[in-house]
């Protein structure tokens, strides 16, 4: 394993869209074919129900393991202006789409979306349900600091709909937690997880975050330990991406051999991922575990799991519309993202202009290239179509995927490729096979985090 571990840490992509951000066609992208793209993603099934992300930015402090877009600040008085802007681009995004949308699907990150008010935050929550009706079955969900996530944030939610929430844990080790800035005792965890419970929240999640600064496997160990003594329903197990040279200062709080090796990564994976299983908790697409009873792993075993810019989620829409800066929009043709700076972003906003600054509208080959990488990411398996020979280079992706066969990472049969147990671990690396983007033209600098 050590050896397969050396050969494909490699930098690669997470696979959140396909095409990948850097590989976006901008010569061939506009604000009208976007428009265009999520006006035919509405009308081919209205009643589908639509996804809603909202990017809140805002945190009191830097976390330095942090890869988001944020703004940090203890200026409380940021929050109205930045309220009215998201619900002003959620009007345009009506228009545009001319009748009441169903929401199926949505979900508040961050930075820290509990820096909010809950007043605030059910003013941004009314104001856009008040344009909107709600599906049969919705998901409501918001990711909440353990440290100012209170009683009030968690019932004033609940009362518009929320019933999942995800709290970022990273590890409990003082040591690691000063190194990332984030310091936050257990029983600050535990106290919001037991809110979360008596206040009628149906799934609890954690993050868990393993290759953090002088982090080690009885780290890792004591962590799940802890976790797995209140039993959230899902767990995000995953890899501390480093790639200061993207986010500037923020990461650069402890030098690179403070990191554990890549070798010591792994061990703290397999070692989370044994005591996970151990603990009952089902392995779920990517870094992602959680109880049988969760929703996350029944759409795994019904067929509905889907990956996009919110990460997994039990069930696909066509049609994602990202609101706030920097957020991102999937209209499952085309892709487009909004201004990062906050100011730019309310001014475009205030003068009635959807906030979109770059994105990709996809072709052919994108689209089946998508789907098969979505299926090995959710799936573990995918098949190809014969008529897809025509618009695809698929001897490419079997020359690619060779290696990948010979280590016993994948199995191939007529026109089926499966991803063994075995290969799991390196799901990153096997979609890379497939990005024939990312083939035809290499990086020239690293832009991706390293796949283990």
């Amino acid at each position: 394993m050590c050896e397969l571990i050396q050969k494909y840490n490699v930098p690669g992509p997470r696979y959140t869209s396909y095409p990948t951000v850097p590989y976006w066609d901008m010569e061939t992208f506009s604000g009208k074919k976007w428009k265009s793209s999520v006006i035919q993603a509405f009308e081919e099934n209205p009643e589908e129900g639509i996804s809603i992300y909202i990017h809140l930015p805002f945190c009191e402090s830097m976390c330095t393991f942090c890869g988001c877009h944020k703004r940090i600040t203890k200026r409380h008085e940021v929050e109205s202006p930045y309220i009215t802007a998201v619900l002003k681009e959620w009007e345009l995004y009506v228009e545009l789409m001319g009748s009441r949308p169903v929401i199926k699907e949505l979900h508040l990150g961050g930075g820290t979306p509990t820096f909010f008010s809950p007043e605030n935050l059910k003013m941004l929550i009314n104001g856009i349900t008040r344009l909107s009706k709600k599906a049969d079955t919705i998901e409501f969900s918001f990711e909440g600091h353990p440290n100012n996530t209170t009683k009030e944030h968690l019932q004033v939610l609940y009362g518009v709909g929320f019933r999942r929430v995800c709290f970022g844990v990273q590890d409990y080790n003082l040591t690691v937690q000063r190194a990332i800035n984030r310091i936050q005792p257990f029983e600050n965890v535990k106290n919001v997880t037991e809110w979360a419970r008596e206040t009628g929240y149906t799934s609890v999640g954690h993050d868990i975050i393993y290759g953090l600064p002088f982090q080690d496997c009885s780290d890792v160990e004591q962590t799940i330990m802890k976790t797995n003594a209140i039993k959230p329903d899902r767990i995000a197990f995953y890899s501390y991406a480093h790639v200061p040279w993207l986010k500037g200062n923020g990461q650069r709080g402890y030098k690179e051999e403070d990191l554990p090796s890549s070798i010591e990564k792994k061990a703290q994976y397999e070692m989370g991922k044994r005591m996970l299983a151990e603990f009952g908790y089902k392995d779920v697409g990517m870094d992602h575990f959680a109880l049988p009873t969760d929703s996350l792993y029944q759409a795994l075993e019904n067929g509905t799991l889907h990956r996009n810019f919110m990460g997994y989620t039990p069930s696909k829409t066509k049609l994602m519309i990202g609101l706030g800066a920097s957020s991102i929009s999937d209209s499952w043709y085309g892709f487009a993202q909004n201004v990062k700076n906050v100011e730019e972003y309310q001014n475009l906003v205030s003068h009635g202009v959807i906030p979109i600054f770059r994105g990709h509208i996809l072709n052919e080959e994108d689209q089946i290239l998508r789907r098969h990488i979505l299926n090995i990411m959710c799936r573990f398996e995918t098949n190809w179509k014969p008529e897809e020979k025509e618009v695809v280079d698929f001897e490419n992706i079997l020359a690619n995927l060779s290696e990948l066969e010979a280590d016993g990472l994948v199995k191939i049969e007529d026109k089926t490729i499966k991803v063994t147990d075995k290969g799991r671990p390196f799901v990153r690396n096997i979609s890379m096979a497939f990005d024939l983007k990312m083939h035809r033209k290499k990086p020239n600098t690293r832009i991706f985090s390293m796949t283990v």
